[in-house]
């Protein structure tokens, strides 16, 4: 099978979009490095990763995004984005400016996820 990193990205992403927590852990291997934050070690294993996306649908809504490939090859891909959200407890509007880097294995599941980002208040 061949690694499609346009079709992985636009699934996670509108899962995210949609609220979609189970579809965005569908998209991930049993063993990923999944860096939510580039400083604090990885989450190693999907049990942790779902952990993380169930909170998702409950601390997030109105969620809008565009984004494009910034560089990708056999092994490693690079996206940047930008994203608006509602915090659900706050009603807080984010703007995000973010960067991650994924690998996908030949199944075209995530086994890598580095994301840097800077959010802000509008």
């Amino acid at each position: 099978m061949q690694v499609n990193y346009q079709k992985w990205i636009k699934a996670f992403m509108d899962s995210w979009k949609n609220l979609e927590g189970a579809k965005t852990c569908d998209l991930i291997a049993d063993k990923c490095d999944y860096y939510e934050n580039p400083i604090d070690p990885p989450l190693k294993s999907k049990a942790e990763i779902v952990k993380l996306w169930e909170i998702v649908p409950l601390n997030q809504k109105d969620i809008s995004y565009k984004g494009k490939i910034l560089f990708c090859d056999e092994k490693h891909c690079f996206y940047h984005y930008r994203m608006t959200r509602t915090m659900v407890a706050t009603n807080e509007v984010q703007q995000i400016d973010g960067v991650f880097e994924l690998k996908l294995n030949k199944k075209n599941l995530l086994t890598y996820f580095k994301q840097w980002r800077f959010t802000k208040q509008i």
